[in-house]
């Protein structure tokens, strides 16, 4: 693809899962690629299979370093790192400022350092990895939920304000993914999310598609637009429907 052949692309949380799946996909098209990841072990094995380079550490700290390797300059910056964090507004405080951290803050963090320099070359694309519960929400998630909404207002936030001026956005929102994050989800994500899992690679392919568009919205599963539409129509009527579930759940022995 023409509009990241030879750009410096940065991926944290590229370990494994969507940040891996991207990283490959950015690779196999031609991007130079900063593999980062809070394992050192897992970042490194990607850089090596992808011909990537390795950047571990806190994904809110290593932009400097990330530019560094690319020498000097990223053109592409996908902020994937994330936490699925679950619970209720009863979940402990340092729950909800993790969620917060890694979820928006890093994003935050990250654009940060880099607008001011896309700004001034007139250039430059923020991929933030978003979910579909940032669009709509997730059951027995409330710091994840919470958190991801924020995300994806701070990247189309992003998009509004510096578009015309060169600064290209996208938020993907799947819903749920075969990682080990999905995993970690219990009996909700059992409930909502694994019917219609799909893989990685599949996340990437709706990037890359949404990329040749110049789409702002990245919907992995297509289905979450007509539930966004549903839910902004009539709040009450999705809100009750979403409650439906919520019960299912407790029913079910959550």
């Amino acid at each position: 693809m023409e509009a990241v052949q030879g750009a410096g692309v940065v991926v944290t949380g590229a370990g494994g899962g969507i940040g891996a799946a991207l990283a490959r996909r950015f690779a196999a098209e031609g991007a130079r690629v900063v593999v980062n990841d809070l394992d050192a072990g897992k970042a490194k094995a990607v850089a090596e299979e992808t011909g990537a380079i390795a950047v571990p550490g806190d994904a809110s700290a290593i932009v400097a370093e990330a530019q560094d390797a690319l020498g000097g300059t990223v053109d592409v910056y996908c902020a994937n790192a994330g936490l699925g964090s679950g619970g209720s507004e009863a979940a402990p405080e340092r729950v909800w400022e993790l969620a917060w951290d890694v979820n928006v803050m890093a994003h935050v963090r990250a654009a940060n350092q880099l607008i001011p320099g896309w700004l001034e070359r007139g250039s430059g694309r923020f991929v933030s990895t978003v979910s579909a519960a940032g669009l709509l929400t997730m059951v027995g998630a409330a710091p994840y939920s919470v958190t991801k909404h924020g995300a994806y207002a701070f990247a189309e936030w992003l998009s509004l304000t510096y578009r015309h001026r060169g600064l290209k956005v996208h938020a993907i929102c799947p819903q749920g993914v075969r990682t080990d994050m999905l995993a970690s989800t219990g009996s909700a994500g059992d409930l909502v999310l694994v019917p219609t899992a799909i893989e990685p690679e599949d996340v990437a392919d709706a990037l890359f598609a949404g990329i040749e568009e110049d789409r702002f919205l990245i919907l992995p599963h297509p289905e979450v637009a007509d539930y966004y539409r549903a839910r902004a129509a009539d709040p009450d009527r999705w809100l009750t429907n979403m409650n439906h579930i919520q019960q299912k759940w407790e029913a079910d022995g959550r």
